[in-house]
């Protein structure tokens, strides 16, 4: 049975699937990692600017629909290949999910709360770190959610440009026609993105209650 034998080929390789395994998760971890310090503060930046939050959530918009795959082939030319590129051109997939949820988290608040807050004499610190971060996290969380999902299907395909990961047992099934090969670099990413969904979502739920 092929997922028997894919179980089978870990065992007697888990060296190999591990350092794999590992070097995936590091991408991931990385790309997301920066992406979030990037796109939630300038979310929060040009959320009460109309016209700066205009341009960036239409080059947010822009840059998710372009296929992963062009995305590191495009990094490729610039970065060479290996860890770098495939990290870099990641962050340019994580980005827009995180950085349309912030902006759309901040905008959700009442503008009332913003008032009453104003009026109480806090300071744009003391909203901030008090009031429109605390109600913004749900949002932000589920743009989390989808960067990392995005990221970790993505990850697959830095193969093709040397960055490792589970996408070289995708990439070496396909080429010899190995389908217990193949499915030892798909499932786990499946069972990566999977438990992604659920972590972030569990998290998304617990801080709209708090909400």
């Amino acid at each position: 049975m092929i997922v028997i034998d894919a179980f089978s080929w870990i065992f007697n390789n888990s060296s190999s699937f591990f350092n794999a395994f590992n070097r995936h998760l590091l991408m991931c971890v990385l790309s997301l990692g920066i992406a979030f310090v990037i796109a939630v503060p300038l979310g929060f930046a040009v959320a009460r600017a109309p016209r700066a939050a205009f341009a960036v959530v239409n080059i947010a918009g822009a840059l998710r629909s372009i296929p992963s795959l062009a995305i590191l082939s495009a990094a490729m030319p610039f970065l060479g290949i290996g860890l770098l590129p495939s990290v870099v051109a990641l962050i340019v997939l994580a980005v827009p999910p995180l950085l349309l949820s912030t902006i759309i988290g901040i905008r959700e608040i009442d503008a009332s709360v913003i008032d009453a807050a104003d009026g109480m004499g806090m300071s744009a610190g003391q909203m901030l770190w008090e009031i429109e971060l605390p109600l913004a996290v749900p949002s932000i969380l589920s743009g989390v959610r989808t960067s990392a999902i995005q990221v970790i299907g993505g990850a697959a395909l830095a193969s093709f440009i040397g960055g490792g990961g589970l996408g070289d047992f995708i990439n070496a099934g396909i080429a010899i026609m190995n389908m217990p090969r193949l499915l030892v670099g798909a499932v786990p990413i499946a069972l990566l993105a999977i438990f992604a969904e659920l972590a972030f979502g569990a998290l998304e739920r617990v801080f709209t209650q708090r909400r």
